[in-house]
């Protein structure tokens, strides 16, 4: 009987191991990122001072990094608070879509005194997406339907919806195009010393980032999560409140999409447009793996993609660049981490003649 090469799974990878990995993916990734970038028409000596230099090193670059950071910290985040239950939420497009969708309605029709318009935007954003993420939960609970499935569906229709809305009821009949009224003064975030778009928002996605690394890593409901994400059935069978656990982290995770849509449209765009959330499944995503669904590494993987989307910006301006090729490099950065880190947590056995491995 000849000898047959196996892949084992290690019973612990070594620190050092991990670590090692992890480094060496994103080297790796960033490595053929620069490659596509070189093919795709951009001088190498560019690479650097776009990327570097000009993203967070000169003013107008790093203020452009942290505007886009402020709402990937929180579709970061709700990411990694929905993986850290094993619920894949794909929908996360459309939960920030029915939060932009909630907090225009509540500007549009001037609900509540102007002193507290803004958070009362930013809460009916929260529940909004909430209530987008519930019926996949349910039916995931009920019916046992994939939430791959349910998310994915419902961000579709979300979108559609927006255009329902700027194509109809909502549309600025001042404006040939499709975006609503814009908001007031009241309903739109303050600028943050006078830099760039940095508006206020960023003070609440560095809260949320804290607030849920509390609450992950600080409490019982963070153990229990840690629990049912390792392994739910061994979980239920010790008692503990699976149901509950899921339940709490998923509609929070809907929730802060829900925030992230408000953020954009009375951040930036001071306004609901078609174009507003797209974009954002994808890098949550990235981001939530590559922090490995830990919340204040999120923040830190959310402020870096925020550089790629400025430096994005101006290849596609001065190098012709297409926005496929900054989606690209996401997921080549991801794919190079994931392999990297399989084979850290596998190793090669030849098993001895005879033998098992």
């Amino acid at each position: 009987m000849l000898d047959a090469t196996v892949l084992v799974r290690r019973q612990q990878t070594p620190l050092w191991l991990s670590v090692t990995a992890y480094a060496g993916g994103i080297v790796v990734g960033l490595a053929l990122s620069a490659a596509l970038l070189i093919v795709a028409g951009v001088p190498p000596d560019a690479l650097v001072d776009e990327f570097l230099v000009a993203t967070f090193f000169t003013s107008d670059g790093l203020s452009q990094t942290v505007t886009a950071a402020i709402p990937l910290v929180l579709v970061g985040l709700s990411a990694a608070i929905a993986m850290r239950v094993r619920f894949w939420n794909i929908g996360i497009e459309g939960q920030l879509w029915l939060g932009a969708i909630a907090a225009t309605w509540v500007a549009l029709n001037d609900i509540g005194p102007a002193a507290v318009r803004l958070p009362l935007m930013l809460a009916a954003a929260f529940a909004a997406g909430m209530a987008w993420i519930a019926l996949p939960l349910w039916l995931k609970r009920r019916f046992a339907v994939s939430e791959v499935i349910s998310t994915l569906l419902l961000g579709n229709i979300a979108f559609l919806f927006v255009q329902h809305l700027l194509f109809g009821a909502w549309r600025d009949p001042a404006n040939s195009f499709p975006i609503s009224a814009a908001f007031d003064d009241a309903e739109v975030f303050a600028p943050l010393f006078g830099w760039g778009q940095v508006h206020a928002g960023l003070w609440i996605s560095l809260a949320a980032g804290i607030v849920v690394w509390f609450v992950l890593e600080r409490t019982r409901l963070g153990f229990y999560a840690e629990a049912v994400g390792l392994n739910p059935a061994t979980a239920r069978a010790t008692g503990l409140p699976v149901t509950l656990t899921v339940s709490l982290l998923v509609l929070a995770s809907g929730g802060l999409s829900g925030v992230a849509g408000a953020m954009v449209a009375a951040g930036t765009e001071h306004r609901l447009n078609q174009s507003l959330g797209n974009g954002y499944l994808f890098s949550a995503i990235v981001i939530a793996f590559l922090a490995r669904a830990r919340p204040l590494a999120v923040v830190v993987i959310a402020f870096v993609l925020g550089g790629v989307f400025t430096a994005g910006s101006v290849l596609k301006v001065f190098y012709s660049v297409s926005e496929a090729i900054i989606v690209l490099i996401q997921g080549v950065v991801l794919m190079a981490v994931l392999v990297s880190e399989f084979f850290a947590r596998y190793r090669l056995n030849r098993p001895s003649l005879g033998g098992t491995p």
